[in-house]
C-alpha cells in the first residue's frame, strides 16, 4: 500500500467524516446502513477509496472506488475489520454481498453458505455451517428415542421461533405440530436481544415443552435469522429486498437443514400485528411447498378475548404488571420472569 494512503477508523463515524462515507457508498452503488457499529477506510488526498464496516459480526458497506480496483486495496480494510473483531471476541461472522463477489470475497477468507441469485451469505469459517448441520444430526440422533415418536403423526415438522419470551401461544403452536406429526423440529433464534438473553429465552423453551417428547429443540445459531436484520445496502430495488432475503433464508432452510433432517412440513402463527413478520410467513407459504416442504398455518391462541403475544407480554412487563398477562405464560416462564426481570 502506498504512503498516502491513510487509514482512519470510525466507531461508527459521524459529522462530516460519515456524510463522506455515505457519499462514497452511493457512488458504489451501496446505501450506508445506520445499524453500522464500526467502519474502516481508506482515504488518499481527503478522498475515500476504499471502505469496510461492521455491525457487530456481520461485516457490511464494504467497497473500492472504481478508480482503484486491482490495487489490492481491500486487503487492508479486510484485515482491520477481522482484527476489530476478534479484538472484541467475535470469532465466528458473516458478510452478505452480490453473488458476483463470491470470487473477490473468498480470496479475503470468506466461504460461501447459501445464495440467491441476488444474494449470498459468507462466513469466515470454512466448516462452519457443516459442523452446524452436524450438530443438527447429533441432536436429532439423541432426541428420537422410539418411545417419543407420535405414532399417529405424519411426517417431521418445524418451527422456527423467536419465544421472546415462551408464551402459552408458543405451546399451542408446538402442541399443534407435535399431534400432527411424528417428530417435530423446534428452533428457537439465537440472536441476541435486548430484554431477555437467547440462552434465557432457550431455557424457557425446554422447561415449558419437557413433557412433549417427539419434539426436538435446537438453536439456529447465527444460519436462520431473522428477516428483519436482513441487510439491503447493495439491493437498488427496495422495494423488493425483504423478499430477495427472505428467499436466502428459505434457501438455507430447504436446502440443507429440512434435506438434513428430513422435514417435510413447517408451521407458523397467524400474526395479526407484524407486518414484517406476515410477508414472510406469506413468503414461506409460497416458496416452500416448491421444495416439498408443506407449510400449515396455525390460528393465534385466543385467551380472555385477546391473542396471546409476546409483545403484549413483553409491554406489560415493561410497565410493570406481569400479573395482568399471567394467563398468557406457562408457569415456568412466569416463574423465570418473575424471578430473573421483574422483582
Amino acid at each position: 500500500m502506498e504512503d498516502n494512503f491513510e487509514i482512519r477508523i470510525g466507531t461508527p463515524f459521524t459529522g462530516y467524516e460519515k456524510q463522506l462515507l455515505v457519499e462514497f457508498l452511493k457512488q458504489e452503488e451501496l446505501d450506508y446502513d445506520e445499524a453500522i457499529t464500526y467502519s474502516v477506510v481508506l482515504w488518499d488526498d481527503e478522498r475515500i477509496i476504499a471502505s469496510g464496516s461492521c455491525q457487530n459480526n456481520i461485516l457490511k458497506c464494504i467497497a473500492v472506488s472504481k478508480d482503484y480496483q486491482g490495487k489490492n486495496l481491500l486487503a487492508p480494510i479486510m484485515s482491520q475489520l477481522f482484527q476489530h473483531m476478534f479484538e472484541n471476541g467475535i470469532n465466528h461472522f458473516f458478510g452478505f454481498t452480490k453473488p458476483k463477489n463470491k470470487m473477490v470475497f473468498s480470496h479475503m477468507g470468506l466461504y460461501p453458505v447459501a445464495e440467491t441469485d441476488r444474494v449470498l451469505l459468507l462466513e469466515n469459517k470454512k466448516d462452519g455451517f457443516r459442523k452446524y448441520l452436524d450438530g443438527l444430526k447429533t441432536e436429532s440422533e439423541a432426541g428420537m428415542l422410539p418411545q417419543n415418536r407420535n405414532p399417529n403423526g405424519t411426517g417431521i415438522g418445524a418451527i422456527v421461533a423467536n419465544c421472546n419470551p415462551f408464551t402459552k401461544g408458543h405451546r399451542y403452536l408446538v402442541e399443534q405440530a407435535a399431534s400432527a406429526c411424528e417428530w417435530v423440529h423446534l428452533f428457537v433464534l439465537s440472536t441476541e436481544q435486548e430484554w431477555i438473553s437467547s440462552k434465557a429465552r432457550f431455557d424457557m423453551v425446554k422447561a415449558g415443552t419437557k413433557d412433549i417428547k417427539n419434539v426436538i429443540l435446537h438453536v439456529t445459531s447465527d444460519y436462520l435469522i431473522s428477516p428483519v436484520v436482513f441487510p439491503t445496502y447493495f439491493i437498488k430495488e427496495k422495494d423488493k429486498a425483504f423478499t430477495f432475503n427472505c428467499m436466502l433464508d428459505i434457501r438455507i432452510f430447504c436446502d440443507h437443514i429440512a434435506k438434513e433432517l428430513g422435514i417435510t412440513r413447517r408451521f407458523v402463527g397467524t400474526e395479526p400485528t407484524s407486518e414484517v413478520t406476515r410477508l414472510y410467513n406469506d413468503t414461506l407459504l409460497q416458496y416452500l411447498p416448491q421444495s416439498g416442504i408443506d407449510v400449515t398455518v396455525v390460528e393465534r391462541l385466543q385467551m380472555q378475548n385477546k391473542t396471546v403475544s409476546a409483545s403484549t407480554v413483553r409491554e406489560s412487563i415493561k410497565n410493570g404488571s406481569i400479573d395482568d398477562i399471567a394467563y398468557m405464560l406457562p408457569q415456568t416462564t412466569y416463574d423465570y420472569l418473575r424471578t430473573h426481570v421483574q422483582a
